[in-house]
């Protein structure tokens, strides 16, 4: 309740006073705290509540610039610049002359990666905030372009998207965020955009092919031989091609054509002749399908049918737990200072056979390799190891056993290869018993690209009833061992370099390189699938996704 000053001497209330501004003047509201203090009596004054104005249509609501409202340290501003110093020529060509004008490159590109560094990846969602955010509103000049044109340049800009990836690493080794020098190099599955069913196995196809080729075999045999050419239906040597098929059906429908036919046993052999014929044909469509599926496969042994240039791999994301394959892609990066230096795609899930190959990535990007690669036990082969020691490449690279031999408890088994001494002078082993294994020739193996690999082998003398003939080996006969002795000298070379300091400490760096920028894209960034199909389309997703990658990396930097 509010009283009067008259209420406040009453009885009833002789210790409190409450008052409103508007009843008393400045100066005595002023003065009256004073007064009351000194006479024991609490005072307290109630002010009117007050809001600001609200006023929803305002003329205008923004301020003169509408980046006054944007921190200076903001990413944004980051992204604005970095574009704006790249070289943007090769987008003109993607353009014609004529017709409406289209949106600036640069305008597109910004609000893109910008789009990708917050996580949203649908253009969509972009649209919506090309008219609700601040940050893109400035980006973007105020500029409007709806989700189809932002996926068309999304999808047109595919081949030109790897240069501006390439001048934005080159702007980071400028500024000394990254040499260029040393690569940290790992691989990942990411799951493709296609359907899991539909998948098409290699296996599957030939094993189907070969009875379908049976099956027009005897369909030709039981055709009339005086229609039939005599080369294609008794060489069985002779592979039969779909060209070869259509060739022979349309001969039998012409030969057919002209047949004449007087009583019922004729027409009936007639009607059973023209049945072979459309059963013929099936077949050479069923055959033009499984030969499609083997060009579409290459050198895999599978593909998905939604996305063809995915393949089927083993994923570590396995929601059922139960090893199922997924289609997807074999994202090979390289990193420096978790920033994202290189990357490639590859079909094949295995990281051996992809170490060369992004190496030569790597050179096609920059001009040049790097001095050390470092990278883990998956890419430690005989034909990686050659190829850097050649091309002046430090390798710093585990071989399978690397982290076996360490383990304070590890005990070497005496029997095996390695264990066994070797007599590098004369060329020969010596056995557990102390018999020597001459040398009695070499092997040579050929890799799934093409190395050829030679492995020396060696025999014992005697073998029979040798007390550690059953621990030693259990084949029969005298034991014969294989060993590649360029292997082996790869591997001692590479012992010693990572257990000198500087691998020590390239080893330890490795497991915070590209391990950490695959948990800041896959988990931070909520993208651990591709939301394209095709693998130009998919390039382009991930080109976008390591420009942000870098950018947003730069911005914790610089801020």
């Amino acid at each position: 309740s509010v009283y009067t000053i008259k209420e406040v001497v009453s009885k009833r209330w002789p210790n409190l006073f409450l008052c409103t501004k508007p009843r008393l003047s400045q100066a005595r509201a002023l003065l009256l705290p004073k007064v009351f203090v000194s006479l024991g009596i609490k005072f307290f004054v109630m002010a009117k509540l007050h809001f600001r104005p609200y006023i929803p249509n305002q003329t205008v609501l923004f301020p003169g610039r509408i980046d006054e409202n944007i921190a200076a340290n903001d990413p944004v501003r980051i992204v604005n610049t970095v574009v704006d110093n790249l070289n943007l020529d090769n987008f003109k060509k993607l353009y014609k002359a004529t017709g409406r004008c289209p949106y600036h490159p640069k305008m597109m590109l910004k609000v893109i990666i910008y789009a990708y560094m917050n996580n949203i990846y649908s253009c969509r969602k972009i649209e919506k905030l090309l008219l609700r955010d601040i940050h893109y509103i400035w980006l973007s000049g105020n500029e409007h372009p709806d989700f189809i044109t932002i996926n068309r340049f999304r999808n047109r800009v595919k081949e030109e998207i790897n240069t501006v990836f390439t001048q934005l690493v080159l702007v980071l080794a400028d500024k000394g965020f990254i040499s260029l020098d040393v690569e940290y190099i790992d691989g990942t599955k990411i799951e493709s955009k296609a359907n899991k069913y539909t998948f098409v196995w290699r296996k599957t196809v030939e094993k189907n092919r070969t009875k379908l080729m049976d099956k027009i075999r005897i369909l030709l045999e039981q055709v009339d031989e005086a229609i039939i050419q005599e080369n294609s239906v008794k060489d069985t040597s002779v592979e039969l091609t779909p060209s070869m098929l259509s060739n022979i059906v349309d001969e039998l429908k012409e030969v057919l054509e002209h047949q004449v036919t007087q009583d019922k046993e004729q027409k009936k052999a007639l009607r059973e002749k023209k049945k072979q014929v459309r059963e013929l044909e099936g077949y050479r469509d069923k055959l033009i399908e499984y030969d499609n599926h083997l060009d579409t496969l290459g050198e895999r042994n599978s593909y998905s049918k939604t996305d063809p240039d995915a393949t089927f791999m083993r994923m570590k994301e396995d929601a059922m737990r139960n090893g199922q394959t997924k289609p997807g892609y074999n994202l090979q990066i390289g990193t420096e200072n978790q920033f994202l230096i290189d990357f490639r795609l590859f079909p094949n899930p295995t990281d051996t056979l992809t170490l060369i190959p992004f190496f030569h990535s790597f050179e096609q990007r920059y001009n040049r390799l790097p001095t050390v690669g470092v990278a883990d036990s998956g890419y430690g082969s005989e034909e990686n190891y050659r190829f850097m020691q050649d091309n002046g490449i430090e390798a710093f690279v585990k071989y399978n056993y690397f982290h076996k031999e360490r383990r304070p408890r590890y005990t070497p088994n005496p029997f095996h290869t390695e264990s066994l001494h070797y007599n590098a002078g004369e060329d020969y082993y010596v056995c557990p018993m102390g018999q020597h294994m001459n040398r009695i020739g070499t092997r040579r193996d050929k890799t799934a690209s093409g190395y050829i690999t030679e492995s020396a082998r060696y025999k014992a003398q005697r073998c029979e009833g040798c007390p550690l003939r059953g621990s030693c080996f259990k084949a029969r006969g005298n034991r014969i061992i294989e060993v590649n002795h360029r292997l082996n000298q790869y591997k001692r070379q590479a012992r010693e370099r990572l257990l000198s300091e500087e691998g020590i400490r390239h080893r330890g760096r490795r497991c915070i390189e590209p391990e950490a920028v695959f948990a800041q894209i896959k988990h931070n960034s909520t993208w651990n699938r591709f939301r394209l199909r095709g693998l130009e389309k998919v390039k382009t997703e991930f080109t976008l996704v390591a420009i942000a990658h870098n950018i947003r990396k730069l911005a914790k930097k610089v801020s």
